[in-house]
């Protein structure tokens, strides 16, 4: 009994000891990171954009109840979807959907991760179009919604048939225009 209370009594201690050693992250914390998130051609600096990110998400692993929490997820989900990192982009869009599900962020997510990770990078149009629709149906007052509808309109066509799309519905919209000759003028 004893030799079992003084192994409880060291985990904790080494729990607690580990716990200690992370420093609390401020928001000032954030912004110098983010300082050093760009090149100075204005490139990202794939060194150290994944540390950025991540400490973005410790941030809010610290600050759950944040009211910034859910943008800095989602400027997390940004940095990997420019870094290519599907399944972290997937991970961190479906957590800002599920833990700050009222915020702007949400549907924002679901429309990044239905445009760029699932369509362009995963060439998943099922899922997209899964993505989309999920805006449409959770957020219909979103900024957002009419694109997700533009998205699945949009989905599985080459640039040059959304194009024509895009142009024959402009000349729909558009008023004729009179090019002359029936009045005898």
């Amino acid at each position: 009994m004893k030799k079992s209370l003084n192994i409880m009594m060291a985990v904790v201690l080494a729990f607690g000891m580990m716990a200690c050693g992370e420093k609390k992250l401020t928001k000032e914390d954030l912004q110098a990171a983010e300082a050093t998130l760009f090149n100075e051609n204005q490139s990202i600096n794939k060194d150290v954009a994944p540390k950025v990110a991540e400490k973005y998400c410790r941030y809010v692993e610290q600050n759950p109840d944040d009211s910034t929490a859910a943008i800095w997820l989602y400027h997390a989900l940004e940095i990997n979807v420019l870094l290519n990192n599907t399944d972290k982009s997937i991970e961190l869009g479906n957590q800002i959907v599920s833990q700050y599900p009222q915020s702007k962020w949400a549907p924002m997510s679901l429309l990044v991760m239905g445009s760029y990770v699932y369509h362009d990078m995963l060439n998943d149009t099922a899922q997209a179009h899964a993505m989309f629709q999920r805006i449409i149906d959770e957020y219909p007052e979103s900024e957002v919604v009419d694109d997700a509808r533009q998205s699945i309109k949009y989905l599985g066509l080459t640039p040059e048939e959304i194009m024509t799309l895009m142009l024959m519905s402009q000349m729909k919209e558009e008023e004729p225009i009179d090019i002359g000759g029936g009045d005898g003028e």
